[in-house]
C-alpha cells in the first residue's frame, strides 16, 4: 500500500522515471537503439560536437542527451530545446525526428549477456547457449527482441528524411564519415577539425579511462558490479570466436534475411534479404551523406 501511494505522489509530480510516457515536443530528436548497440558512444560523440568547447563525460552526459530511462518526466521538462535524448524503445510515432543506431545482433547479444551480468540480473554462472534464447525470445529486460526492435523503426521510417541510420560497425571503422552524416542531419555546420575533435574525445580509451573514476557516480553504473566494465573494447566480431556455434545459428535462423538487409555476413544460408518497401543499405548512407569531410 506504502509503495503505491508512493508511486503515485512521483507520478502526480513527474518524478517517476519518463520511460516511455513523457512530453514530447516538435523539435526533439531521438538517439535510439536496441540496448547495447553504441547508443552511449554515439551520445559522447554527439555531444562532444555540439559542445565542441567543452568535453562530455558520464557526469554530465544526461544534461547534454538525456536518457529518457535514467530521468523523470520533470527532470526532462526542464532540459533547453532543442533536446536530443537518448531512448531504447521500440517505435513510437511521436518520435519525428530519429538517428537509430544498429548493430549485429551476434554482437549484442554478447555485450547484453555481459551487462545483465554487471546488474547483478543473471550470475557468472548463467549459460550463454540459454540466454541467447531467451534474447531470440525477447523475454529479457523489458524491450522486446532484436529483430522486433530494429524492424520496428525500419518498416516504419525507412522512407523519412527525418531518419538516419548508423550502423555501429560503419562507426568504429569510419567515425570521422559517419559523424559527418550526422553533422548536417542535426543542422550543425562542423568542420574536418571539429569532427574530429569530437570523434577523439570520444574515443573508447577516453571513456574507459572517466568511468574508472565517474561510473560510480553516473546514473546508469552506479551501484553495478565495476569489475565488468560498461565500456567494451569497441570492437565488432567477438562472437565469432565467443559465441557458440549453435547460437550462431540459431540468432541467424532468427534473424538472417533482416541481418543479410543491413549487411551482416551470415554463416549460413537463411534465406534472401527482405524485399521492399525495405531500400538496399547503400541508399540508406547516400541520402544523407553529406559530410563535408
Amino acid at each position: 500500500m506504502i509503495g503505491e501511494l508512493k508511486y503515485v505522489l512521483r507520478n502526480a509530480l513527474g518524478k517517476d522515471i519518463a520511460g516511455r510516457y513523457f512530453t514530447t515536443f516538435p523539435d526533439d530528436t531521438f538517439l535510439v537503439s536496441y540496448p547495447r548497440s553504441g547508443n552511449t558512444w554515439t551520445r559522447f560523440l554527439i555531444g562532444n560536437l555540439i559542445q565542441p568547447s567543452g568535453s562530455i563525460t558520464f557526469l554530465n552526459i544526461e544534461r547534454v542527451i538525456p536518457d529518457t530511462n535514467a530521468l523523470s518526466k520533470s527532470d526532462l521538462k526542464r532540459i533547453p530545446r532543442p533536446r536530443i535524448l537518448k531512448s531504447h524503445q521500440h517505435f513510437d510515432p511521436r518520435y519525428k525526428k530519429v538517428i537509430y543506431i544498429v548493430r549485429d545482433p551476434r554482437d549484442v547479444a554478447l555485450s547484453h549477456y555481459n551487462w545483465q551480468r554487471k546488474r547483478r540480473e543473471i550470475d557468472d554462472q548463467y549459460p550463454l547457449e540459454r540466454y541467447i534464447s531467451r534474447f531470440i525470445a525477447g523475454d529479457l529486460a523489458g524491450w522486446g527482441s532484436w529483430g522486433e526492435h530494429v524492424l520496428s523503426w525500419l518498416a516504419t521510417r525507412h522512407n523519412s528524411p527525418d531518419f538516419l541510420l548508423l550502423r555501429y560497425e560503419a562507426m568504429l571503422a569510419e567515425p570521422l564519415h559517419e559523424l559527418g552524416k550526422v553533422a548536417p542531419f542535426l543542422g550543425i555546420a562542423a568542420t574536418p577539425e571539429t569532427l574530429a575533435a569530437a570523434v577523439e574525445r570520444s574515443s573508447a580509451d577516453n571513456m574507459r579511462k572517466m568511468e574508472e573514476t565517474q561510473g560510480s557516480q553516473w546514473v546508469t553504473t552506479k551501484g553495478r558490479r565495476e569489475d565488468i566494465p560498461f565500456v567494451g573494447k569497441a570492437k565488432h566480431g567477438g562472437w565469432q570466436s565467443l559465441l557458440p556455434e549453435s547460437s550462431v545459428e540459431e540468432i541467424e535462423s532468427a534473424w538472417g534475411p533482416l541481418m543479410k538487409t543491413l549487411g551482416y555476413e551470415l554463416t549460413r544460408r537463411s534465406g534472401p534479404a527482405l524485399e521492399p518497401p525495405f531500400i538496399p543499405l547503400g541508399d540508406w548512407g547516400a541520402r544523407h551523406d553529406q559530410s563535408n569531410l
